[in-house]
């Protein structure tokens, strides 16, 4: 088909509406899991909804790499929505900072009117956590010097870093998983637990989420399907990656540091 435009008009694709009735089934198996204590419905309504996304994607790649249908135009576009996406997780970490400064500066009767309230002791802020700092910092430094060697064309190094980062992401689950599991306080333990694990909790998520990110990255880096001109899919995992990496430094900061 012929064209006069540098836009790209999506093809059909059974993918969003499959993916939306999904993530429906997901939510619905949670409240299952949440109140009946079952969460078989909610591992395979994850799994498929796991499924459909790595589906989409490998057609969007498709469309990208193989058929160049992702015009300068395109990655332009790319880049404004990842740029909202990351605001709009910023919206979401902001909630979770006004609910624990509001917490913490203004405590009500229920906590005695203390802060932290009373029986919580909490974590060192320079054992785990400042371990974890470090961590964060030095994957985000590393990511950057994977991305300036793809430019400069040394694709060994590039990759050496990245998977560094990778590992440094996973190291770094692995330990907030061992700080969860030698804590003092649950989730029940009054607005201080609640808040705590909330916002360290999505945060987790969020690195998980964001190695995974960029191990789909090394894949097609392996693939050879980089470039230091076309590599769109690496640079908003990189924004993402900093992001993570700023969102920490402040939890550090306000939750562990200041409490």
């Amino acid at each position: 088909m012929k064209k006069n435009f540098p836009f790209h008009m999506v093809t059909f694709s059974p993918w969003p509406i499959i993916l939306s009735f999904s993530l429906l089934n997901t939510l619905i198996s949670t409240a299952i899991w949440i109140y009946s204590l079952n969460y078989i419905f909610f591992m395979y309504n994850l799994i498929n909804s796991s499924l459909i996304t790595m589906l989409w994607f490998r057609d969007i790649i498709r469309e990208s790499t193989f058929q160049g249908l992702h015009t300068n135009y395109i990655i332009n576009f790319l880049k404004f929505s990842m740029i909202l996406f990351i605001i709009s997780e910023l919206m979401f970490f902001i909630s979770f900072f006004w609910t624990f400064f509001h917490s913490s500066i203004s405590p009500n009767i229920e906590v005695d009117m203390t802060w932290p309230p009373k029986d919580i002791k909490f974590f060192n802020p320079f054992e785990i956590p400042l371990l974890n700092s470090f961590i964060l910092v030095t994957s985000g430094f590393t990511v950057t010097l994977s991305h300036y060697f793809l430019i400069k064309n040394y694709f060994n190094l590039s990759k050496f870093y990245l998977m560094l980062t990778i590992f440094l992401g996973f190291y770094f689950t692995i330990l907030q998983s061992i700080e969860y599991l030698n804590s003092f306080f649950c989730f029940n333990d009054s607005i201080y637990g609640s808040i705590f694990f909330m916002a360290t909790g999505f945060h987790g998520l969020h690195v998980l989420i964001g190695s995974i990110f960029l191990f789909v990255s090394l894949y097609r880096m392996m693939k050879i399907q980089f470039s230091n001109m076309h590599n769109i899919n690496f640079e908003l995992a990189i924004w993402y990656w900093h992001f993570v990496d700023v969102i920490w430094l402040f939890l550090y900061t306000f939750i562990y540091m200041l409490i």
